[in-house]
């Protein structure tokens, strides 16, 4: 029986990955208005049991590590808050549901945008219509900054996901977005510390985040790109 998939966070190095996690590609897929709407899954990507997936930005081997962090510089500490999500989240009530935001991990997939923005919503979630659309952007969030929540109640709503990393690619912003992973994989910190466990976490590989280990969505004001 294989060990279920991990990552590790190297120091000033690489994610190490194992345990045979999927790594596979997901567009941010746009509308006419340039609106994210939805995921579009792509290839998976063949990978070892084991592999380590650059972090700092400058592999010549993205999305893996070939020792560039070594060379470039790469200043690669942690700066993330250790404090569990609902600790580090403001929550909205509605008549029908809330929503939770812990804004510090957004890693700026623009899903929450559309339908009048879904802040905007949690006022008009006892009409069918939006309380629908409203859990489908909330759980469309990446790095699970949003979650949905029965109105006064801990019982969240998250969509059941694999265990996998998805490399996010972003053509609305063109460029490359963050390392997607779903599914509740642990992720253990240089320290060996592991971050709370979440169902949705981006994790930064442009190497520029203020809030590593996680996406902080500055691959979009770099214009980050996996390949030039």
């Amino acid at each position: 029986m294989s060990d279920s998939p991990s990552i590790k966070v190297t120091q000033d190095g690489p994610y190490l990955v194992s345990g045979g996690a999927v790594l596979l590609r997901q567009t941010i897929g746009i509308n006419a208005d340039e609106e994210a709407v939805e995921w579009d899954e792509g290839a998976e990507v063949a990978a070892p049991t084991k592999y380590a997936l650059c972090r700092c930005g400058h592999s010549s081997n993205k999305p893996f590590c070939d020792g560039s962090h070594q060379t470039s510089g790469f200043d690669g500490e942690e700066t993330a808050s250790r404090q569990p999500y609902e600790l580090q989240a403001e929550r909205m009530s509605g008549p029908e549901l809330d929503l939770t935001d812990a804004e510090e991990l957004c890693a700026f997939a623009r899903f929450c945008d559309r339908n009048g923005k879904v802040w905007n919503q949690v006022d008009h979630t006892d009409e069918e219509d939006v309380a629908e659309t409203f859990v489908t952007q909330v759980n469309q969030c990446p790095s699970g900054r949003l979650r949905a929540w029965k109105a006064d109640s801990d019982e969240a709503i998250e969509e059941d996901l694999p265990q996998d990393l998805c490399l996010v690619e972003d053509p609305g912003e063109e460029c490359s977005g963050p390392i997607w992973v779903r599914g509740g994989i642990p992720i253990e910190a240089v320290d060996g510390e592991t971050y709370e466990v979440r169902n949705r976490v981006a994790l930064c590989r442009c190497g520029a985040s203020d809030n590593k280990p996680f996406c902080d969505g500055t691959h979009a004001k770099i214009g980050f790109k996996e390949r030039d």
